[in-house]
């Protein structure tokens, strides 16, 4: 992890400047601070907590990665040196994470690391998949196509993810609309008429009682609902992140939902093979092409096939045979799969695949939105129209008294 130093010295100009550099050593900070015309006078370690290296979870924005990758492959294909293109992406970026980790690697670059090993130490930003693909793209002189087959990739799992996410969102939302009226509703509306009723001694409906149940255990007990919500919700953040399987049996359960698993299956298969493509294309060995593929799919049921078929290959079988024997895997991957074995085209096999499914998941995205939006709808209503109901019943019955 660099280490951040307090510097004071003189531009190329003779102008007074002082600041902060980001380096490894103090020798690696004046080194940086000369090229950047700065000739320091005095640097020390900061002990400040404003430049303490917290790290937050953060990751860099895809959309500032593809940027990236699309620009570095015109540079070098321009002929400008690795070491000049990565410091002016660096200079550049908007992307306070990337334009660190940018600075860092071309220090290493400058002392003579490859680009893939400086990029392998800065892990937070550069994924396997990006470091092998960028390695493989070294010993084959393919650089700059190596490059615009990432940001390719990137676009077309950014796309995919925010397709997901998109169709996912608005049911999220408008059930949590539907939880804060119904609280709204039993806490305020509902006492009311409670208290109405109590008064006027009106025979009371099965519905209205039950209803005036709900909204009697809200108003004693809403901070045991809140702290239940709470524990729920951190509980399953903690067991997601730290026990591999209740991971396993969150992402299986996903799967097998009754509407929205085959989407997140499609959507899976889609990464997968779009992710093995393009490490293929690039000349990654195919063992290592399953391992990366493994660590950045994001699904471990699915995951744990890819280990399987990489056992296979390794004892001499093949890829497609442990996809054979998943459910997880339609027959149309199993087969092109196969066929792309034998006739020595796995990658554009797998590619093919690849543009199958992502289409398959636009127009299933499209169809779940026609659907979900009036099946929500009616949920709300019907929520909303039970607590109207059980008020308006009795109050009928009242006005018949009177």
């Amino acid at each position: 992890m660099s280490t951040v130093f307090k510097y004071s010295g003189r531009t190329s100009t003779g102008a007074f400047k002082k600041g902060v550099v980001s380096a490894d050593t103090e020798a690696a900070a004046v080194a940086k601070l000369r090229r950047q015309g700065i000739n320091p006078r005095e640097i020390a370690e900061s002990t400040s907590l404003l430049h303490a290296q917290i790290s937050l979870g953060g990751k860099v924005k895809n959309e500032d990665f593809v940027i990236y990758c699309r620009q570095f492959a015109t540079l070098i294909r321009a002929g400008v040196t690795l070491v000049e293109s990565t410091k002016i992406l660096a200079d550049q970026s908007t992307s306070k994470m990337l334009k660190k980790a940018l600075f860092a690697v071309e220090e290493d670059v400058r002392s003579g690391t490859s680009f893939s090993d400086a990029a392998a130490k800065e892990s937070k930003v550069f994924p396997p998949l990006f470091v092998n693909m960028i390695r493989a793209g070294e010993l084959t002189g393919n650089l700059d196509e190596t490059l615009d087959r990432l940001a390719f990739y990137y676009e077309k799992q950014h796309a995919l993810t925010k397709k997901i996410q998109s169709t996912m969102m608005y049911p999220l939302v408008l059930f949590v609309i539907t939880i804060a009226v119904v609280i709204f509703l039993m806490l305020t509306i509902v006492p009311t008429f409670i208290a109405m009723f109590e008064d006027f001694g009106a025979e009371l409906p099965l519905i209205t009682i039950f209803v005036m149940g709900i909204s009697e255990f809200v108003q004693g007990f809403w901070w045991l609902l809140l702290l239940l919500i709470l524990v729920s919700v951190f509980g399953f953040n903690y067991l997601f992140k730290n026990n591999n399987s209740f991971h396993y049996k969150v992402h299986y359960f996903m799967l097998k939902m009754p509407i929205f698993g085959k989407l997140f299956q499609k959507s899976a298969i889609a990464r997968m093979t779009r992710t093995l493509s393009s490490l293929f294309s690039s000349s990654v060995p195919i063992l290592n092409a399953l391992t990366i593929v493994e660590k950045v799919i994001g699904n471990p049921v699915i995951g744990k096939v890819v280990l399987e078929s990489r056992a296979s290959l390794e004892q001499g079988s093949t890829l497609s045979a442990p996809l054979e024997k998943s459910w997880l895997f339609p027959p149309l991957v199993t087969q092109m799969t196969a066929i792309g074995e034998q006739t020595g085209s796995l990658d554009y096999m797998l590619e093919k695949i690849a543009e199958f499914y992502e289409d398959d998941v636009d127009r299933t995205v499209d169809t779940l939105k026609s659907l979900i939006e009036p099946l929500m709808i009616v949920f709300l209503a019907a929520i909303v129209g039970t607590i109207v109901l059980a008020i308006m019943v009795p109050m009928f019955s009242l006005y018949e008294q009177i």
